[in-house]
């Protein structure tokens, strides 16, 4: 059974087979009915339903229904029966169930927290702790239900056992803050006592108990009752090593009653409420707390509150007092603590100590001390009796579960003890009975005392008073006897059902018993079912308040409902009534095992049968008459109907006799227990036919009523006729011994039915009357000859005159002569047989046809014998003299003549063999002889064999004649050898001799072995293979089996033993004596498998799975076998005493199945499990605690997936394989890589990629290499390594060699000139490589900490306080739907120049044609107008559009950007009518779609092709744009802010743009350029500010300071409206009389390498604080242009453009600038990704998330479209849908967003922030995509930077288009009013005269082809479209160009 398995799993397999069972009536037996055609059911189906199916019937009792798994271990449950819902509360979770199905419904996360045992709970405002917190998991330790709060009282081990109040039906709300956060009013006063409830340790127990509050007015509310084992110092719970201070001491005691009224005043909650509160508590005192360790098992009100009102309820607490350590005779103690409750308004609130009496509860048996169970485990509370497990603690833990047992106490008996302890120590004392408890520090006293003339009233006897002793200890204890033993019980529920007990038992092993208990607590049944195998039950269980025909357990990692009963398995009333579950009885009416609330009318008597009534009472049936003649007539049958049965008086009956056929039936008056009906019988021609060799049928008949068959019987049919053909041979005989009323008739030699049949002739009446032969024994006969046989007759006068003849077979038949009336011989009678002999049988039968014969009931035979067959020597053929064959040996063996005298002895006996050759002293070896003549009788041989002196008795039952004798050899006085003789008038001998010898053993070995079994033990000795019988024997009983030996050893292999002990080995030989050796063999305990790793397997198998245990040091051999989809088990290697690794099985499919151990050939079974047999050992056996997971095998490929790798011989090779994503979690020791016949080493095994290298040279002798990888049995080729060149290898190498031997004679000569140069240029470069190695070091070193600082930095300077700019609506629609050079259109507008005012700042934004008036002369305005408006009713045609669009698109001239132009166009034109526009949309995307179906659905959208995906761009901007404002659009502008930011934190270079700090590496500045801030004052007149401090770059050149000056006093105003830096200068005062206008290229600057450097800040010398003035500039200097657009051959800023081009043909002594490697620089991108990631999360989550108070309805909308089209056109792929989904939105809408701002902002994006928005983009595409990133070394790095984040944002992604799916679906009526809304919103926004009149002119140019296509279509002609068209035309056609001209 599955550890885990998910809440709503399906049933299981005892589910599905009741299931089976109830669905189908029980299968009867059908002696006639027609059989049905059906196939026949698979074998293998079969073999794997086999253990289901009798798992199903084996724990039929019980049926987990339902299961929760929790991930981490569980704690407490508590069920809320009115609400339906269950509370389970695990490590560090709340979970909120709903109680049937255990569906999660709300869960809360409790832990872990940061918490110290040793600090006051930080709600304790006044406390502070030095000793450090650390993350601490929370253990719950109370789960109560308070329903009339309406709370959940949660507490845990955390914050020194702190609790809370959460909401009853949420559990994840807290419903009362406690500590109450600080009111209006003034604040509560928290105590460490209020918030120390629960222990704090997790191993510490803790119950809790909600005590209802009492009626009446006045008496406060809820309480909580709460026993905690002491946790503080001196306790072993108590942190060791620390400090001495001690918070539990004070503030918890061990038990105590706190206030739980949330609705009063809250400063008394979780308080001891009763004052003084001392005195509602008990503590144990400190001294005693070592001799009192109380641990708490359960608390519970009996009887429980509610309907009806009768005896009070008190309040138990079940607890145990543990065995003080270090006491031998110390036993753990047992106790039952009751408290009572306010009794009424007018009753006195008792304190705790008052009512508190205690009494010790004791389970024994009568065995003495070793039947004591003194610990308890769990209790259940029932209606008078009080159940009870207790287990026998064991000194150390042990693999076996601990003895427990389960006893019953009355709780009349603890009333009736707690009377009698308080009469005893008030009335009159008896210090044996009753003490006062002086452990406890609010007690009285020390002692009872007598109180004078006092009478105690009831109450006070049962609840004490103040003025009495307390608290009181009862001293002797309660004792009951065990009602039931078994190991390892841990928790126990109780239900009454009608006469038994039924109680319900769990195990520490994870399993459930069930046991019916009688009126006599004895067992009558148990059932037991797995729950969770290996994971304890906990110790509470509970039934389901609401149907108690669930009970809810949980075990350590699972909470499970399960059903009580599972009584649709048994499938007839015997079997159910009898299987004495006292839930389960026999619905009568429904015929099926049901409970009793499942069957109808079950309350009234005879309904339903309950196993108390025995299986007497089932429904039985009897039928008169049971046996019916074929030939007669019947007029019906009578049923007598027995057992439990409601009276079928008045219901539908009828009686079924199956396959349809069915006859009407009646009763004649309404009877119970025994009741009569009538039944039509089957009609004759529906009769069922006779069995071949039969002369009956059986026939079932069932009672149906109410179209059930409730009750079946048989009867039978029979002819009598079919006698005399069924047995031919004993005819007559027959007749009348058959069991039916038969008669033989004489004459007609027919067995009938009625004797009136027969003709007048003496008929005889019983079978010894009948005419019959008599059996005589006849002489064997020889084959051929002919003999006369004499045979004698009874009662055959009437025959006397009947021809005769003598039947020996079918073609064997003789004349028969008759002597007389009693005799008849059978004349010249010749047989034949080949075989030497043959039996003939003898019959007499009547002359003619048929063959009638006469009786033979003894038959009698001949045989015949050939003599000349089957004896091949003397002895065989005269020994056949005794069987009466009449043969004679003479040259083989003859028939002997009637003249031939009689014959003479045989030749001697001829010994061949004799095995075998030696034996044992005492004789008794099974010698078998071999040979020929060895006697022709046994008497011949009896005592004729001999060894030596010694006689070897021959055995009869194994003597054959002539050929094999075989003897037992008698003992001998010593070793000796000698031949074999065997005398038989004469005398053979043996060649081989026959030795006897002493056999000897020396030693065993292995000496120890597990007592399950199957060691093979090895004995030493000599002489060991001697004797025909050898036995080793352990224990003298039990044998060793599968023997082999050989003379000097014998292997066996031992069997199972009982205990682990030391027996005996006997060797014995011949069923002797011992052989003396004294060997021993020592039984030792099993071994044990404690864990396997890892738990999962590709399915092919092979992987290593390291079993874990102990005691393998025993093991000699293991396999490893998996459950159903397993291949053939796999032998396992013992590595040592505690390890063990298995090669996994293959398996059949991908399934998590169970798995077998075998252990020296014996299936490995858990101890555990074996002590637990005696509850079912079937179940036992069955259950395995290990599984695997299969998963399927593992895929690889190539890097780039390539099949051919060519490779030349001696170079290098390193392979990178691609790995596909598997969750085997697979080590890289698991791999093998192989080239062929070589091994890869591989060096790393990443998550997704595998690196490997070749280091010895592959062979060349083939040219192909297969390049495989293997993991485990699984192997894959991946690829083919051609190995090439290596001819073309050997030429050029001979002239390579060659060439150099010329040149090494020169290069000899060089070298030595050269040397020395060589040395020092060597020591240079070593210091140049130092100094680069120091560089690069720094340089990483500096990178790391700018990462950790930019978060912090860029937080502290990013200012918002500027508000984000963005553009108005109608500047956002013009910039998207027209960009720059994308339409034709868009490029006849140039955007005015701006031109500064006099505030420096340029006029504005600049005004699109679409924005203005329709400029044309007034003169061409009347007809123009008028033919723009037919133009527009045109375009508002449907019909129109479709076809306008359709026919441009259909011209080859009509480029993208005509198409992307008239899209926006047309949206611009139908702005106002945006419902329209979207049908026209849809329809043109319907056609689209179609098109793209037909060929690859997959690219539709892909690009912007086509009218209708620009126009589904510009659809998505509209509808979309109060997302990207409203959501979208401060996210974004954050990261726009922070990219700038973190750009200009660098040097930048102004001419090449590259930067330090940025995300694209094309634009990274990949020099290590020192740059120091330079914080500047300057003062500029504009924007509205006077002065600021301005953070610039001292290699910033002053159009850079420029623009971050203009940026920061512009910050608040809109980039349109910015000054240009060209258009300001810039002042720098040196001194107060001192000022220099400061210029990027002025005299000063420096040339270096022939081009001019721009000038910098550091150029001129700037200091830090400088003062700068800006203003601007009375004429603009236009002589430099944009800095960027230098020639560089002329300047450069920062680093020379070709400095790398340049330096190779530089000297050394020119290349002395300091450089290193340039890659070393892309840290920073990461730096840059690291600093700008939470911006840049902000925003992918902005864009992919859905605020509920805006949803998104326009994608909602669109998404549900596509998914309609594709549904319509049958694609069901989901890549297809999420491929349609991400080209709609994201890379239609969102990437256009995210690659240009200022289509939103009204900002200057400049080139380098382009770049980095690129990279964004990039990887937002990305994370839309479905397709693997195939991610390496040289991938490029804009793809590698978010590699890591691209999964996640992934998830984000298709998170989104399913909750886009999950929305609730628009109509067309709400989406039109939407689109209406967006409209009217923005109307009056652009001139459409304008788009109109650039519409019309596309409709100009394809004038003829709009015609044609208007022609060809039906639904335009019928419309007119071409002549509204041409009037159109007709309008426009004369002046339009006229009046454009004018314009």
């Amino acid at each position: 059974m599955a550890r885990r398995a998910a809440g709503g799993a399906p049933r299981s397999a005892r589910a599905a087979a009741a299931a089976a069972a109830a669905a189908s009536p029980r299968p009867p037996r059908e002696p006639f009915r027609a059989p049905r055609p059906c196939p026949p059911p698979p074998v293998l189906l079969l073999l794997l339903l086999l253990p289901v199916l009798l798992a199903a019937a084996r724990a039929g009792a019980l049926e987990v229904q339902r299961r929760f798994p929790s991930p981490t271990p569980t704690n407490n449950f508590a069920l809320d029966g009115a609400a339906g819902t269950l509370y389970l509360a695990a490590v560090n979770r709340l979970y909120q169930l709903s109680s049937q199905n255990l569906s999660l419904e709300a869960e809360a996360a409790v832990g872990p927290v940061a918490d110290s045992p040793l600090c006051h709970a930080p709600q304790l405002p006044q406390a502070s702790c030095e000793h450090p917190r650390r993350l601490t998991d929370n253990y719950n330790k109370i789960l109560q239900l308070d329903p009339g709060q309406g709370l959940v009282v949660v507490c845990g081990s955390i914050y020194q056992g702190f609790c809370q109040l959460r909401r009853r039906g949420n559990i994840s709300a807290v419903a009362v803050r406690f500590p109450p956060a600080a009111p209006p009013a003034e604040p509560v006063t928290v105590f460490p006592s209020m918030l120390n409830v629960a222990a704090n340790h997790p191993n510490a127990s803790t119950v809790g108990l909600v005590l209802p509050p009492a009626a009446g007015p006045g008496t406060g509310g809820s309480r909580l009752l709460v026993g905690a084992t002491y946790t503080g110092y001196g306790s072993a719970f108590f942190p060791r090593n620390r400090s001495l201070e001690d918070h539990r001491f004070e503030n918890t005691p061990e038990i105590a009653i706190r206030s739980l009224d949330a609705r009063g005043d809250l400063a008394k909650l979780f308080t001891f409420d009763l004052n003084p509160s001392d005195d509602n508590i008990l503590k144990i005192k400190q001294g005693a707390k070592e001799q009192h360790k109380l641990g708490f098992v359960r608390a519970f009100l009996h009887p429980p509150p509610g309907p009806p009102p009768g005896a009070p309820s008190y309040a138990y607490l079940a607890l145990t007092s543990e065995a003080r350590a270090g006491d031998k005779e110390s036993q753990a103690r047992s106790l039952l603590a009751r408290i009572c409750l306010p009794r009424g308004a007018g009753g006195d609130a008792k304190k705790l100590t008052e009512s508190y009496i205690q009494l010790g509860l004791q389970c024994a048996g009568g065995a003495g001390r070793g039947d004591l169970y003194s610990r308890l485990v769990s209790v259940f509370p029932a209606r008078e009796l009080l159940f009870a497990v207790f287990e026998r603690p064991q000194g150390a833990p042990a693999a076996r579960a601990a003895p427990a047992a389960l006893c019953a106490f009355r709780f009349a008996d603890v009333q009736a003890a707690i009377r009698a302890a308080r009469t005893a120590c008030f009335v009159e004392p008896a210090p044996d009975v009753v003490a006062v408890l002086d452990s406890v520090v609010q007690g009285t006293g020390p002692a009872c005392e007598s109180k004078r003339n006092i009478q105690l009233q009831p109450e006070q006897l049962d609840c004490g008073a103040a003025h009495l002793q307390h608290p009181l200890s009862i001293l002797q204890p309660l004792k009951a006897t065990p009602v039931f033993r078994a190991p390892g019980l841990s928790s126990v529920a109780v239900a009454s059902v009608s006469n038994y007990t039924v109680v319900f038992l769990g195990t520490a092993s994870g399993r459930l018993l069930k046991i019916n208990l009688n009126e006599s607590m004895q067992v009558v049944s148990r059932r037991v079912v797995t729950v969770a195998y290996g994971e304890p039950v906990h110790h509470i269980m509970q039934f389901d308040p609401a149907d108690p025909g669930y009970l809810y357990l949980m075990t350590s990692h699972q909470m499970v409902r399960v059903k009580v009963a599972a009584c649709a398995v048994h499938a007839t009333c015997g079997d159910c009534v009898g299987a004495a579950d006292a839930y389960c009885g026999w619905c009568a009416l429904e015929t099926r095992c049901s409970l009793q609330q499942d069957c109808a009318n079950s309350s009234q008597p005879h309904f339903w049968t309950s196993a108390s009534e025995g299986p007497g009472r089932c429904p039985a049936m009897t039928l008169l008459p049971a046996e019916i003649d074929v030939r007669r007539e019947y007029a019906g049958m009578i049923l007598q109907i027995s057992g439990s049965l409601p009276s079928l008086s008045g219901m539908e009956m009828a009686c079924d006799y199956g396959n349809g056929i069915r006859t009407m039936a009646r009763v004649p008056g309404p009877a119970f227990d025994n009741q009569i009906a009538y039944c039509n019988l089957l009609p004759k021609d529906q009769f069922p036919p006779f069995p071949l060799h039969q002369d009956h049928v059986t026939v079932e008949m069932s009672v149906r009523v109410n179209g059930r068959n409730i009750v079946r019987a048989n009867f039978t049919i029979y002819d009598c006729s079919r006698v005399g053909h069924v047995h031919p041979h004993t005819a007559c005989t027959s007749c009348l011994s058959t069991q039916w009323p038969c008669f033989w008739c004489t004459q007609q030699h027919t067995c009938v039915s009625n004797q009136s049949q027969c003709e007048a002739s003496p008929n005889p009446t019983s079978p010894q009357d009948c005419p019959q032969i008599l059996p005589s024994p006849l002489a064997p006969m020889p084959t051929g000859s002919s003999q006369t046989f004499p045979v004698r007759l009874a009662s055959a006068a009437f025959f006397q005159s009947a021809a005769l003849e003598c039947n020996f077979g079918p073609e064997e038949i003789f004349e028969a002569v008759w002597v007389n009336d009693s005799a008849v011989l059978c004349n010249h009678v010749v047989l034949h047989t080949t075989q030497k002999s043959q039996v003939f049988p003898l019959s007499l039968q009547l002359k003619g046809r048929p063959a009638r014969f006469l009786d033979s009931p003894d038959p009698m035979a001949v045989e015949v014998y050939n003599c000349a067959v089957g004896s091949p020597d003397c002895s065989q053929c005269l020994g056949r003299e005794d069987r009466g064959h009449l043969c004679v040996w003479s040259d083989g063996c003859r028939l002997r003549g009637p003249l031939q005298p009689l014959p003479g002895a045989c030749p001697a006996p001829e010994i061949r063999a004799i095995e075998p050759l030696s034996g044992p002293l005492d004789g008794g070896t099974l010698l078998t002889i071999h040979g020929r003549n060895l006697g022709r009788r046994l008497g011949d041989v009896a005592h004729g064999v001999w060894i030596g002196g010694v006689a070897c008795e021959p055995l009869a039952d194994r003597y054959t004649v002539s050929e094999e004798i075989v003897c037992a050899t008698g003992p001998a006085p010593g070793p000796f050898s000698d031949v074999v003789t065997v005398n038989v008038s004469k005398e053979g001998k043996s060649r081989e001799r026959f030795s006897y010898v002493l056999p000897l053993v020396h030693s065993l070995e292995p000496a120890v072995g597990p007592k399950a079994g199957g060691t093979r033990i090895t004995i030493r000795g000599s002489d060991l293979h001697v004797g025909s019988e050898l036995q080793v024997l352990l224990n003298s009983t039990e044998p060793c089996t599968e023997l082999t030996r050989s003379e000097t050893s014998i292997t066996c292999t031992v069997p199972g033993g009982t205990l682990p002990a030391p027996v005996p080995v006997c060797v014995r030989f011949e069923r002797r004596g011992c052989v003396r050796g004294n060997l021993t063999f020592r039984y030792m305990r099993n071994p044990v498998i404690v864990a396997i790793s890892p738990r999962r397997s590709p399915v092919s198998g092979g992987r290593t799975i390291t079993v874990a245990g102990e005691r393998f040091h025993m093991v000699q051999n293991v396999s490893m076998a998996v459950h159903l989809i397993g291949r053939q088990p796999t032998l396992c290697k013992v590595l040592n005493s505690t390890l063990i690794t298995c090669p996994s099985p293959g398996a059949l499919s991908n399934a998590s199945a169970p798995v077998d151990f075998f252990i020296n050939g014996r299936a490995y079974a858990d101890e555990v499990a074996v002590a637990e047999e005696l509850l079912d050992s079937e179940e036992a056996q069955r259950a395995s605690r290990f599984r695997l997971d299969y998963l399927p095998d593992p895929q690889f490929s190539t890097a780039k997936r390539e099949k051919w790798i060519k490779h030349h011989p001696g170079e290098p090779l390193t392979l990178v394989i691609h790995k596909e994503q598997d969750g085997l979690g697979l080590e890289q020791h698991e791999y093998r890589v192989k080239i062929g016949q070589v091994a890869c080493d591989i060096q790393i095994v990443s998550e997704r990629v595998i690196h490997c290298s070749v280091n010895e040279s592959l062979g060349t002798a083939e040219g192909q290499l297969p390049i495989t990888i293997q993991v485990g049995n699984f192997n894959q080729t991946i690829a083919t390594l051609q190995l090439g060149g290596s001819e073309t290898a050997i030429i050029v190498s001979i002239v390579i060699c060659s060439v150099l031997l010329l040149l090494s004679v020169v290069a000899l000569f060089v070298f030595c000139t050269k040397s020395r140069r060589a040395e020092r240029y060597w020591q240079k470069t070593l210091l140049q490589m130092e100094e680069m190695e120091s560089q690069i070091r720094e340089e990483i070193r500096k990178g790391f900490a700018e990462l950790q600082t930019d978060m912090t930095d860029l937080t502290k300077e990013l200012n918002r306080s500027q508000g984000i700019p963005f553009l108005e609506y109608k500047h956002f629609v013009t910039r998207t739907f027209f960009p720059k050079c994308s339409s034709l259109y868009e490029e006849r507008y140039i955007l005015p120049s701006q031109t500064p005012n006099a505030q420096g700042s340029s006029s504005g934004q600049e005004t699109h044609p679409l924005l203005g008036e329709w400029k044309i002369p007034e003169s061409c305005r009347p007809n123009m107008e008028e033919g723009i408006g037919l133009f527009s009713s045109l375009l508002n045609n449907k019909h129109f559009l479709i076809v306008f669009v359709h026919a441009l698109e259909q011209q080859k001239d009509f480029a993208v950007r005509d198409r992307c132009s008239l899209a926006s166009l047309l949206t611009i034109a139908l702005h106002g009518k945006l419902e329209y526009y979207t049908s026209i949309m849809k329809e043109l995307l319907v056609d689209l779609i179609d098109a793209s179906a037909a060929k690859n659905p997959k690219l539709m959208l892909r690009r912007t092709e086509s009218v209708v995906e620009k126009m589904l761009t510009n659809w998505m901007s509209i509808c979309m744009y109060s997302c990207l404002r409203e959501t979208v659009g401060e996210p974004f502008f954050l990261l726009l802010c922070a990219i700038k930011q973190q750009i200009n934190k660098g040097s930048i270079d102004a001419i090449t743009g590259k930067a330090r700090y940025t995300l694209n590496e094309e634009w990274l500045l990949r020099e290590n350029i020192e740059a120091k801030p330079r914080n500047l004052n300057v003062s500029f007149q504009g924007c509205g500010m006077d002065s600021l401090s301005v953070r610039a770059m001292d290699t910033d050149t002053l159009t850079q300071v420029k623009e971050k000056i203009l940026e920061a006093f512009c910050k608040n105003v809109p980039y349109s409206q910015w000054p240009r830096a060209e258009d300001v200068d810039l002042e720098w005062f040196a001194s107060s009389t001192q000022s220099y206008i400061l210029r990027d290229l002025d005299d000063t600057s420096v040339v270096e390498d022939g081009r001019k450097k721009l000038n910098t800040l550091a150029h001129y010398k700037i200091p830090e604080g400088a003062s700068l003035a800006m203003s601007l500039t009375d004429k603009k200097d236009n002589t430099l242009g944009r800095v960027k657009d230098l020639d560089t051959e002329k300047y450069f800023h920062l680093v020379l453009p070709t400095d790398e081009l340049a330096e190779p043909k530089k000297s050394h002594r020119q290349s002395h600038r300091k450089k290193v490697l340039p890659e070393i620089y892309l840290t920073r991108l990461l730096s840059t990704k690291g600093t700008l990631q939470k911006f840049l999360d902000d925003l992918f989550k902005a864009i992919l998330s859905i605020r509920e108070d805006r949803p998104p309805l326009a994608v909602k909308y669109f998404f549900d479209f596509l998914e309609e089209q594709a549904e319509k056109r049958g694609i069901s792929d989901p890549d297809t849908l999420h491929i349609w989904k991400t080209n709609s939105l994201p890379l239609r809408f969102w990437v256009n967003i995210l690659k240009n701002p200022q289509f939103v902002f009204d900002i200057d994006k400049t080139d380098h922030i382009d770049a980095c928005l690129s990279v964004i983009a990039q990887a937002f595409i990305d994370a839309c995509s479905i397709s693997d990133l195939q991610l390496g070394k040289d991938s490029p790095t804009n793809k590698l930077l978010y590699a890591k984040e691209i999964p996640e944002y992934r998830k984000i992604v298709q998170r989104y288009y399913r909750q886009i799916h999950d929305m609730t679906p628009l109509s067309e009526q709400e989406m039109n009013a939407h689109l209406a809304e967006e409209s009217r919103k923005y109307q009056n926004e652009f001139n459409t005269n304008v788009a109109m009149a650039e519409i019309y002119k596309y409709a100009k140019r394809y004038r003829p082809q709009i015609m044609a296509a208007l022609e060809a279509n039906p639904t335009a002609r019928r419309t007119q479209l071409q002549h509204k068209f041409e009037q159109v035309v007709a309008l426009m056609e004369d002046n339009i160009y006229e009046c454009y001209s004018e314009a």
